[in-house]
């Protein structure tokens, strides 16, 4: 039998780094310290060892494989990850100069949170020392959306949007909301309107620069090109070890949201927490939402602790963690760069113009007919 390695001289000493490696105290071990694994058959393997495998995979490459991805980042430039297919050209691909990654959640999943982690991990990598979300009042913070320029480096391509949290109770209006996202895209200080919010222009407590900042006009509008889902999995667990699952089919609707998946079709799943869950209870919770959202246990979803809160900074407490959240970053970059689409000629402007009229053609003899024979059907009536 081969077994997957994974440090075991760590686990037995008190060190300080043993705590980066949470999944290393659960049973799935032999004498030696090696998970239990059967390499030479992976597709046995049952979800927790995909989890652990997955584990032990990012504490192995984490320690040098985060100063390469940072470089890459650092580095990058709208469209680098594009290939070329079916014979179209990159200069052919229409690419937009920034690279617009969105952050959708219900309140309280930890969206914040997770920006100000990746400032802590990517920003000191930056040519600009960075810097943490608005630091106002939280009505403040989540009435408006946010751009963030994570890396901070005049070579960085792409930017965070930090949105407003949606309430689980009024899901159908955050969806349309979101849809307005991804179909017109996104400023900086753009409001995140809501029903309850329509006094904003009128409220006492509203402070000429608060009014003033309702205008985003001054800052560009950015196409969403990758989606991350941010879900708070400590507050899901907890919540479905008291039979209340409302949680997390919020979160399975909004990962499946119409609008998402149209133009993005594998959004990325982030699982955020503090420090209050057990091993045992970090792992099967992943294990569960995975499973109910219909997500790969290893691919499809990055657990993410973030501590910033806290005042603790994960690089340093945590290298897996910062590793992760680093790799996520990079695979949204991916994919986006992997979809653009082929950039219109005249030709495809001259079919879409003439598809246009005719539609409102046949809608004009279309209210034709439906007034005729209305009018002729009264006019039988009366015969």
């Amino acid at each position: 039998m081969a077994n997957q390695p994974c440090f075991g001289d760590e686990d037995q000493h008190e060190s300080p780094s043993s705590a980066f490696y949470w999944w290393r105290t659960t049973g799935d071990r032999n004498g030696n310290g090696y998970l239990n694994i059967d390499l030479s058959d992976l597709s046995s393997l049952t979800p927790r060892l995909k989890v652990l495998r997955e584990m032990e995979r990012l504490a192995l490459i984490a320690p040098e494989g985060l100063d390469d991805l940072r470089h890459k980042l650092i580095t990058y430039r709208s469209g680098d990850f594009w290939l070329p297919v079916g014979g179209v050209k990159k200069e052919g691909v229409d690419i937009p100069p920034i690279i617009t990654i969105l952050l959708v959640g219900l309140s309280g999943s930890g969206k914040s949170s997770l920006v100000n982690l990746m400032y802590s991990v990517l920003g000191r990598s930056g040519l600009i020392p960075f810097a943490q979300t608005s630091s106002m009042s939280s009505n403040y913070t989540t009435m408006f959306m946010e751009e963030h320029n994570v890396l901070r480096s005049v070579r960085s391509g792409f930017c965070v949007y930090d949105t407003r949290g949606l309430d689980s109770s009024q899901l159908s209006e955050g969806f349309e909301e979101v849809s307005g996202w991804m179909v017109d895209g996104v400023r900086h200080n753009q409001l995140c309107c809501r029903p309850e919010d329509e006094k904003i222009g009128r409220d006492s407590h509203a402070t000429p620069s608060l009014r003033s900042s309702l205008s985003s006009s001054r800052f560009a509008r950015r196409r969403v090109n990758s989606v991350m889902v941010v879900a708070n999995l400590a507050e899901i667990y907890k919540a479905l070890k008291c039979g209340d699952s409302k949680p997390l089919e919020a979160t399975r609707d909004l990962f499946h949201c119409h609008s998402i998946r149209n133009s993005n079709e594998n959004p990325i799943l982030i699982l955020t927490h503090g420090d209050t869950l057990s091993f045992e209870e970090r792992i099967n919770g992943r294990l569960k939402v995975c499973e109910y959202l219909g997500v790969s246990e290893t691919t499809g979803a990055y657990d993410i602790a973030c501590l910033t809160e806290q005042g603790i900074l994960p690089e340093e407490s945590d290298p897996v963690t910062s590793y992760a959240l680093t790799e996520a970053v990079y695979r949204a970059l991916m994919q986006s760069d992997r979809t653009h689409l082929p950039r219109r000629k005249p030709m495809d402007w001259l079919r879409i113009f003439v598809s246009r009229v005719m539609c409102c053609i046949g809608a004009f003899f279309l209210m034709l007919a439906y007034f005729f024979s209305k009018h002729g059907h009264k006019k039988k009536l009366k015969v």
